[in-house]
């Protein structure tokens, strides 16, 4: 059973950058680690849970076009944790960012779902960018 505990939210103004973090505990083989998020009013087809970026286990990165070149999401300690550098923030970013798992995830980047479709989320942690 994955578990996923995230931090590093907060406010930013516009332009500026935050750094989030995701504590992975459990059998993470076969799944693939990544980060979500949910913004007010942003849906597609009755699904408010956007793929914004993935870590696949052999290394490979993949980020949604709204985040690409902006974001950079990486692991360290020995793949406990994973982090999202989000560097160039707009208030167009800000929403709940959920640390997620789950073998499907790379496919979703990009795409919105409904939340119940993931395997494992963390708690989510709040990012506010102000104009």
């Amino acid at each position: 059973h994955v578990q996923l505990a995230e931090s590093g939210g907060g406010s930013v103004q516009a332009g500026g950058s935050l750094r989030l973090a995701c504590v992975v505990s459990g059998d993470t083989t076969n799944y693939v680690v990544g980060w979500d998020r949910q913004r007010d009013g942003v849906e597609r087809e009755g699904y408010d849970l956007e793929g914004v970026a993935v870590f696949t286990s052999d290394g490979r990165t993949y980020y949604s076009d709204a985040v690409k070149g902006r974001f950079t999401i990486s692991r360290e300690n020995n793949d406990n944790t994973m982090y999202l550098e989000m560097n160039s923030l707009n208030p167009g970013d800000t929403g709940m960012y959920f640390c997620a798992a789950d073998p499907n995830l790379r496919l979703w980047v990009g795409r919105f779902i409904s939340r119940p479709v993931v395997d494992a989320w963390g708690q989510g942690t709040m990012v506010a960018v102000s104009s």
